[in-house]
């Protein structure tokens, strides 16, 4: 017997995800989270979004980075303009910014704005 239907789809979604990995890799995208200890906003994309943004196509594609607002940028980026708000979440492309979510919109609209963003660095 042929696999079940749940099994060819996880089978599909791995192979999108060794796509999208891949195409990471080839895009050198990261994801720069600009944080700031008790920001509420951000507690809640750890709560929400944290756990499952490194096992999808967008975390792959755009492997997370943190930073503390006031802590000095990491090596190699190079941002638009300073981040004022938390979260700040910073697209990167080869370690200069491509594009941003300035605030935490909330599970939906993050993923939307975040696919948009990656959508058009590529």
């Amino acid at each position: 017997m042929g696999k079940s239907i749940f099994a060819r789809v996880v089978t599909l979604f791995f192979a999108l995800g060794l796509c999208a990995a891949t195409a990471a890799s080839a895009q050198n995208l990261e994801l720069l989270m600009v944080e700031d200890e008790g920001c509420v906003y951000c507690a809640q994309w750890h709560a929400e979004v944290g756990p499952e943004f490194p096992i999808t196509p967008e975390g792959q594609t755009a492997p997370l980075r943190q930073t503390d607002i006031d802590d000095p940028l990491p090596d190699g980026v190079t941002l638009a303009r300073r981040a004022v708000y938390t979260p700040t979440f910073v697209l990167l492309k080869d370690g200069a910014e491509t594009g941003r979510i300035e605030g935490y919109p909330g599970e939906e609209f993050f993923w939307f704005l975040l696919g948009q963003l990656i959508d058009a660095a590529g």
